[in-house]
């Protein structure tokens, strides 16, 4: 019984007969919160990922996979969102918004606004329709649906009962002026582990999703780092220059005078990269780039080492330092 009597009637009773807009991010828990609307017999009316053209292939091949299944439910495709520029801007995603900026993505700095602006707005934007510019589209129908019948929409949201989405959702309103906001995880009293599990009982171990993340995200843990060192070096390159980029740019916190050697030495040893009190890097605490010095995961000219043996002390590390909670528990790190 991987949904009890209860459980189905509590998600029924919040969801059943209302226009549903799935938020699906990709990973394990919107995932698992897709399977779970299945198990209670609920269908959204949209479902939508928002494509930052930042995630790891993993993730993507996954929509795939995932899309796949919806087909064999009788279920809508998952809607691709993806922010406009203006042709002038000189950018076309998040990555090169940061570049272009010489700065590192918001949550560096304990902030939120590239996922509003890359992630929530593009979302919001193809359910409610834009009349002009670079995102002009027209309202989706369930938006229309919506007018036509005076209710308002749910967003679900896939933010399960561990500590840390519980801290998330505390502080977000129930509702605000073109949505009501649901978390059907947190209904049902499942936690990560809960969430994997269903996912293997339902799906199979194999559609377990890696965590879902830009490949730059500064909420990244060291193990993802090892992970992306020896799955897809050529995307922790990227972001150590982004990083690299930020930090000696024109925003540079880094005085020579200030620290006693260049940002280039600093980065070189373990002991005497500024402490946090500076925006660090990537890390918030810690940089990229010099984690990556120190641990031997890149070479003087900032490659990524790629021989056999790395690439096995990268995995064996990183399966090392995973723990109970995360993406990949439930599958091997080869």
């Amino acid at each position: 019984m991987l949904l009890s009597a209860l459980q189905r009637r509590l998600l029924r009773d919040a969801l059943a007969g209302r226009l549903l807009a799935a938020c699906f991010g990709s990973g394990v828990d919107s995932t698992a919160m897709l399977v779970a609307l299945k198990l209670a017999g609920l269908r959204p009316d949209v479902i939508t990922f928002a494509d930052l053209r930042a995630e790891k292939p993993t993730t993507l091949d996954h929509l795939e996979r995932m899309n796949q299944v919806l087909l064999g439910w009788g279920w809508p495709n998952i809607t691709i969102c993806r922010k406009a520029t203006l042709p002038g801007t000189g950018y076309s995603d998040l990555y090169g918004n940061c570049m272009a900026n010489e700065t590192l993505p918001s949550l560096a700095f304990g902030l939120k606004s590239c996922s509003i602006k890359w992630k929530q707005q593009p979302q919001d934007q193809v359910i409610k329709g834009v009349r002009s510019g670079p995102n002009s589209c027209e309202p989706h129908p369930i938006w229309l649906e919506a007018g036509r019948r005076g209710e308002r929409i749910v967003k679900l949201i896939g933010y399960d009962c561990g500590r840390a989405d519980m801290r998330r959702s505390r502080n977000l309103p129930e509702t605000d002026a073109d949505f009501d906001y649901s978390y059907p995880l947190q209904i049902l009293g499942w936690d990560r582990a809960a969430c994997i599990h269903v996912i293997t009982e339902t799906l199979g171990a194999g559609m377990v999703p890696t965590k879902s993340a830009c490949f730059f995200c500064p909420a990244s843990k060291i193990w993802e780092l090892y992970w992306l060192a020896a799955h897809h070096p050529e995307l922790l390159e990227r972001a150590l220059l982004l990083e690299r980029n930020a930090l000696t740019g024109r925003h540079s916190r880094f005085s020579e005078v200030e620290f006693g050697a260049s940002w280039e030495e600093l980065v070189r040893s373990a002991d005497r990269f500024p402490s946090s009190s500076t925006t660090v890097g990537l890390g918030r605490s810690f940089a990229w780039n010099q984690w990556a010095r120190v641990n031997r995961v890149i070479d003087e000219s900032f490659r990524v080492r790629r021989g056999a043996a790395d690439r096995a002390r990268f995995l064996a590390l990183a399966d090392q330092m995973r723990r109970d909670g995360n993406a990949l528990d439930a599958r091997t790190a080869a």
